[in-house]
């Protein structure tokens, strides 16, 4: 009996001292803020991702299932920047979730805190699925990573304020991390710096800004709509001129034009993971960078 009261006194006393005590849910729409919100908040969450690396973000069925995971959801995390615009807000109406709505404490839009690329001078729909917003796939600069990581924490302090302390530690700790191997991974990126590479959307323009790399061209005639054969004769005129080192595409791009592109003009092609997931080796952050610079550089070689 003393034992056993024993027993339940220690368990008492962990429940009462624990980091974990408190579980929030959390939505995140891509599987890197999945993978970010899961650096931040250690056990104190239990996050979800909507989507797969093999899934193209920008076009994803708001199924059932998806909608009772979001209902019960604390926090929504997103890329913002109307990525999502074809099936999030079809999620939240349904959900009728008012803390997670847009201007909510439960809403967070990763594009939202940090300077966007490709904003456009205006919103002709004639130019093809152009976001007004900017380009959302923001999650491929490390630096900007380290700007929505900062923000994101302080949001979980204010869903969560009982771990406000258990995040300061674990955003300090991924910090320092991360600016270790935003420094390791530039330097192992020297030699694509000014390579000229072709890409089939542009997911990567954040990532090529990043590092250096010129965009030689899209495989896209516009943004969201598929390669036609006048505008990979114009590409294969362009390469002539000036040729790239290689064409790349996500795990979800189909890679019909890319390979007809790498037959007529002899250019590598090159699928990096995109995001996590993407391939067997990428489980977070660090290995999505880690891996896509390796890629590059063993297409160079």
């Amino acid at each position: 009996m003393k034992n056993a009261i024993q027993y339940f006194a220690v368990v008492f006393l962990l429940l009462i001292v624990s980091p974990v005590m408190a579980t929030i849910n959390v939505f995140a729409c891509e599987p890197e803020w999945k993978s970010l919100v899961d650096e931040l908040g250690g056990q104190r969450i239990n996050s979800f991702a909507a989507t797969t690396a093999f899934q193209d973000p920008h076009h994803i069925e708001a199924r059932p299932s998806l909608i009772a995971k979001i209902r019960r959801a604390d926090l929504v995390v997103c890329s913002g920047a109307e990525l999502e615009t074809g099936w999030l807000p079809v999620l939240l109406r349904q959900a009728a979730n008012i803390n997670i709505m847009p201007g909510k404490t439960g809403y967070f839009e990763a594009a939202a805190v940090v300077d966007r690329l490709d904003i456009p001078v205006s919103s002709d729909r004639s130019l093809g699925d152009v976001h007004e917003s900017g380009n959302p796939h923001v999650h491929l600069d490390p630096r900007r990573i380290k700007i929505i990581a900062e923000v994101l924490f302080k949001r979980l302090t204010v869903i969560d304020p009982q771990g406000s302390d258990y995040y300061q530690q674990r955003f300090n700790d991924f910090n320092q991390r991360w600016q270790q191997a935003i420094k390791q991974w530039q330097l192992q990126a020297q030699a694509l710096k000014t390579q000229r590479i072709v890409v089939h959307h542009r997911d990567w323009v954040y990532l090529f800004d990043w590092l250096g790399i010129e965009i030689a061209g899209a495989l896209e005639p516009k943004p969201g709509l598929p390669a036609t054969p006048g505008h990979l004769t114009m590409l294969t005129k362009t390469l002539a001129a000036k040729p790239a080192k290689m064409i790349v595409h996500t795990p979800y791009q189909n890679t019909r034009a890319a390979k007809r592109l790498s037959q007529i003009t002899n250019t590598p092609v090159v699928e990096l993971p995109y995001t996590i997931g993407g391939t067997d080796q990428v489980k977070d952050l660090f290995d999505l960078f880690t891996v896509t610079i390796e890629k590059l550089n063993g297409a160079l070689k």
